[in-house]
Parts: C-alpha cells; sequence; structure tokens
C-alpha cells in the first residue's frame, strides 16, 4: 500500500524496531535520463571497453606473442593465455561479487580498478611465458571483479524503464575496447614503428593508462542507495538519493510512492542464502539463466579469442594486419545492442531474448557452412562473423541483465558472479583451449564442427528463454524479486 509521505516512515507504536519503510526505490525509477546517468555509464561502463580491449590485443598480438624472443608462444599456448584470463575473471568474479554484497558496489568497483591497473602493467613486463600467463590471471581477475560489482551498480542506480537498453549498450561497449585494441595493435606492431619485442608490451600498456583515468572518474559515483537501504543505512541512502535527484532535476513529489520495508541488518547475506534463493526460491530462473550463460560463453569465446588464429591460418592474413579485420567485427556487436537495445524495453525482455539468441545460431550454422566449403574470402569470412555478433551481442548482453533482474538485491553481486561463473566455466575457459587445439589440426571441417555445435547450443537457449523467461521490462527490481530483507 503507498506510504502516507514520500519520505523515511517513522514506525508506529506497533511497528517494530528493527524495521524502516521507504520509498527510495520508487524514488531512484521516477527519473529521467540526467546527467547524473550518463555520469554512472561512462564512469562504470568502461569496464566493457576496458575489456574489450584486453582481449583484442590479446587476439591481435598472438603472431608477436608467437615470434616474441621472450615468449615464443605456439597457438595452444596463445589458447591457454585466453584460458588462463578467462579463469581469473571467473575466480575474481565470485570472489568480488562476495564482496560487494557485503561492503558495498563502491569500494569494489575500485579496488577492482586497482586489481585490474596493476596486472595488465604487469603483462607488458613479462619476461617468460610463466610470469605472463600469471600476468594475465589477475588482469581477468580485476575484470571478473568489476562485471559483478559494476552490473549490480548499473541495474540499481538506473530508473526501471530504460534498464534494459542502458544494460544492453553498456555490455556492447566492449567493442568500442575491441576496435580501440585492434587499431592500437596494427599501429604499434608496424615494422620498424617499435623494437620487435616491445610492441606487443606498449599494447598491454595501454590498458594501465586508461585506469589511472577511469579512477578519477569513480571518485564522482555515489553508493547505491538501495544497497545502504538494505544495512540500515538510511540517512547515507537518502542523502545520496536527494543528491541524485538535484542532478536529475528531479519534480518535486506532489503524491504518495510505493515503499518497501525492511528489517535492519548489520550484516549481508551470503553463499548459503543465495544457494537458497536460487534452488529453493527461483529455480525456473536459475535454469534459465545458467542456460543462457554457458550458451553465449562458449559461443563468444570460442570465437572471439581464436578469431585472430582462423584469419591467420586459413586465411593467410598477416599479424600486422589482423586489427584492421577486427574492425567491422567490432562494429556489428556494438551496432547490436546499441539498435535493438530499445526493443528489450518495448517488446519486452523474453520475446527479444528468444530472437536474437536464434537468430545467432542460425546464422552462425550457416556460416559455418560457408567456411567448411572454402566459399568465403577472409573479408567475406569477416562480414559473415558481424552479421552474426550483430544479433549475438544482444544476446550476450541479455544474459547478464537477466541475472541482474531475477534475483533479491541483497545478493545481487554475487548472484552476477556465480552465474558468470558458472556459465564461463561451462563454455568460457574450455572453449578457447579447445578451438586454439582444432586451429592447430589445419582442418576447416574441424572448427566449422565447433562453430555448430556453438549455434546448437544458441538454439536451445533461445528455446529456454521462449518458454520460460522473465518479463521483466519497465518493471522495478524490488517488484521482480522482493529483498531478502523485507518486512512484508
Amino acid at each position: 500500500m503507498p506510504s502516507a509521505s514520500p519520505r523515511l516512515q517513522a514506525p508506529s507504536a506497533a511497528a517494530r524496531a528493527d524495521v524502516l519503510t521507504t520509498d527510495i526505490p520508487a524514488r531512484l525509477d521516477r527519473l529521467s535520463w540526467s546527467r547524473f546517468h550518463t555520469l554512472v555509464v561512462v564512469a562504470l561502463g568502461i569496464t566493457w571497453i576496458l575489456d574489450g580491449l584486453e582481449v583484442t590485443l590479446a587476439g591481435s598480438v598472438s603472431g608477436a606473442l608467437k615470434s616474441s624472443p621472450a615468449l615464443r608462444m605456439t597457438d595452444a599456448q596463445v589458447g591457454l593465455s585466453a584460458s588462463a584470463y578467462v579463469l581469473g575473471a571467473v575466480l575474481g568474479a565470485l570472489l568480488f561479487g562476495w564482496l560487494a554484497d557485503r561492503l558495498g558496489r563502491k569500494k569494489l568497483f575500485t579496488v577492482t580498478l586497482l586489481v585490474y591497473l596493476v596486472a595488465t602493467a604487469a603483462t607488458a613486463f613479462s619476461p617468460n611465458l610463466t610470469v605472463f600467463l600469471i600476468c594475465r590471471f589477475f588482469t581477468g581477475a580485476g575484470i571478473g571483479g568489476e562485471y559483478s560489482a559494476i552490473n549490480s551498480a548499473i541495474q540499481e542506480l538506473v530508473p526501471a524503464r530504460y534498464r534494459g537498453h542502458t544494460d544492453l549498450v553498456i555490455n556492447g561497449s566492449f567493442w568500442i575496447g575491441a576496435a580501440l585494441g585492434a587499431v592500437g595493435a596494427v599501429g604499434l606492431q608496424q615494422p620498424g614503428f617499435l623494437p620487435p619485442d616491445m610492441g606487443w608490451r606498449v599494447a598491454f600498456g595501454i590498458g594501465a593508462v586508461l585506469g589511472l583515468i577511469i579512477l578519477f572518474l569513480r571518485s564522482f559515483i555515489p553508493e547505491s542507495p538501495r544497497w545502504l537501504m538494505t544495512r540500515g543505512r538510511i540517512d547515507d541512502a537518502e542523502a545520496v538519493t536527494a543528491h541524485i535527484e538535484r542532478m536529475a532535476d528531479a519534480p518535486p513529489i506532489t503524491e504518495p510512492l510505493p515503499t518497501v520495508s525492511l528489517r535492519i541488518r548489520d550484516t549481508g547475506f551470503g553463499i548459503v542464502a543465495l544457494m537458497r534463493s536460487l534452488i529453493r526460491d527461483y529455480p525456473q530462473r536459475t535454469i534459465v539463466a545458467l542456460v543462457l550463460m554457458s550458451s553465449q560463453a562458449f559461443f563468444y569465446n570460442a570465437i572471439f579469442f581464436t578469431y585472430a588464429l582462423v584469419l591467420s591460418t586459413f586465411f593467410g592474413v598477416p599479424s600486422d594486419r589482423i586489427g584492421l579485420y577486427i574492425l567491422p567485427f567490432a562494429a556489428g556487436n556494438f551496432l547490436g545492442p546499441l539498435l535493438l537495445g530499445g526493443l528489450f524495453d518495448s517488446i519486452g525482455r523474453r520475446q527479444m531474448i528468444a530472437f536474437t539468441y536464434a537468430a545467432s545460431g542460425v546464422l552462425l550454422a550457416v556460416t559455418a557452412v560457408l567456411f567448411v566449403n572454402g566459399v568465403l574470402n577472409a573479408m567475406q569470412q569477416t562480414i559473415a562473423w558481424s552479421v552474426v555478433f550483430f544479433f549475438a551481442s544482444a544476446a550476450a548482453s541479455s544474459a547478464y541483465l537477466t541475472v541482474g533482474e531475477s534475483f533479491p538485491l541483497e545478493v545481487r553481486a554475487l548472484a552476477i558472479a556465480v552465474f558468470y561463473m558458472l556459465g564461463t566455466a561451462v563454455g568460457g575457459i574450455a572453449g578457447p583451449w579447445l578451438f586454439g587445439s582444432l586451429i592447430g589440426t589445419g582442418e576447416r571441417s574441424a572448427i566449422a564442427a565447433g562453430y555448430g555445435f556453438g549455434a546448437a547450443l544458441m538454439i536451445v537457449a533461445a528455446g529456454v528463454a521462449w518458454r520460460w523467461g522473465l518479463a521483466a521490462e519497465r518493471r522495478s527490481l524490488e517488484d521482480l524479486a522482493p529483498p531478502m530483507s523485507s518486512a512484508a
């Protein structure tokens, strides 16, 4: 029932002293898009640009890594380094996701950025393969932690009616980083521009420089008021919400807003509470989220981590030109979420998730047939992949959106981390190594079989989303999954 006042409700004589009632979620959701929300997107969303930069650099400089006097990597070792990065991202997401729910979003998206910054800088100074793999692991750990802390923070700060489009575009911005990494790799590997073993080192150092700039921007992002209110820090939550309202030029509240009532807790919920939520409270959502995350993880990691190897092995593209072929691929991946994202808020989550997953799978299957028959040249293959991933990028982004919207606020970051871990473990860690080995055989049919398997996974995921997906468009997070501390 709506409250009688638009602010914190004082307990009545019959009310429990450990219960608070607030309209903070409704106040955040009623806002129009503002400069505050733009700041959130830029300062926090840039994580995906960094991830795209890291992944693309690793792929684009694979030729340089193999010819490096210090590293002398084989194709399988290039795939292994990609797997080390993904393994670090999985474990980092789990650790930092748990901490983000306990200590707050703001602390953790600062810590995870520092981990990334130090690790990627150290990568540039790797003296041998072992050190390189360790640095890639910790770089991934920082990025994985960012995914869980930042996805939850963005969803909690962005109004409900913009949440789908915003989340998809931010996740899709990975490909802005991919484009930057591709261009940077091409420039740094030009013959005579830098010493032979220096270009790839400078390329990885770029991420550290960007990290310093992001640290400054994030100093202006407040803690999530939704997280603060679940910890009983209602005065802090009120102050942050009022600050956001001022930045958004929010109109005066003229009528009561919907409220939530919460039991005050000093400590957070942990993995046991999350498992109870996943298995007992929301088993159907759990299955949907796991299927979406694992299928897109295999689809993306298996194909993109070995993108450069396919171009060089089967189409003879020189290593210093790989980056140019990534640019149209990156454009398709970014334009997909940008142009289709609004439909996830208007047509609906379930319909659009099923459509983008199915389109991705069918188109990749067609591409696999063309590839195995040698019909395409390097540029045509790139265009075909660009069309496939126009839809696949929106599909993959919607998987993270689905997880964040499906489970309660108190375990949201940990839930994102767990599903990222499970999905990536199923499809992301083995995928790059497997495809690296398949490419090493030199057989087109082996690669095409891998593509066919990835396509089948996406089509199955489309059916699951269509049948059991959650209609989350334009609904508040508290309506979709009531807080675990709810007193209602």
